[in-house]
This record gives C-alpha cells, sequence and structure tokens, in this order.
C-alpha cells in the first residue's frame, strides 16, 4: 500500500495514508539508505519500499518451507483431520 500511495502522490495529511506510512516506515526504514529516492512531479518512486517488500517475501518463504521441512504434511495426515 506505501508503495502505490507514494507513486500515486497520495495526501499524506489524509488520516489512512498517514496511518499507512507510519506504520509501514517500521518495515522500509533498515532499506531506505541503498538508493535513492526518485521524485517525478508529485510521485515518489521508493526503491527501499520495493526492496524491503522483497526481502521480506524471501524470509517469508524460508521460514515456510523451514516449518514443512520439520513438520512435513502427509496424505495420511491430511486423511486424519478430514475424517
Amino acid at each position: 500500500m506505501r508503495f502505490i500511495l507514494k507513486l500515486t502522490a497520495a495526501n499524506p495529511g489524509s488520516g489512512f495514508v498517514s496511518f499507512i506510512y507510519a506504520t509501514s516506515n517500521v518495515f522500509s526504514q533498515p532499506f531506505s539508505s541503498i538508493f535513492h529516492v526518485t521524485v517525478t512531479y508529485n510521485s515518489v518512486f521508493e526503491w527501499s519500499t520495493l526492496i524491503a517488500m522483497f526481502v521480506y517475501l524471501v524470509i517469508a518463504y524460508g521460514i515456510v518451507k523451514l516449518i514443512q521441512l520439520v513438520n512435513p504434511v502427509t496424505q495420511d495426515k491430511v486423511k486424519e483431520i478430514i475424517d
């Protein structure tokens, strides 16, 4: 949401937009110094937000795979749960 709101030059004075910026800043802040922000007229293209989205996606994928490795789901377990 942050990326789209910044790209479309949403009004930061709006309550919803302000809330999204405040809550998502915690997640994009660690990546803010990697690339500069690209500004065109009022639109802001935040590279840090895209990088953060990718990094957190890879981390989430790794966690899911780790859980599946530790506790694999077999067909017998699925049948047991369904019955």
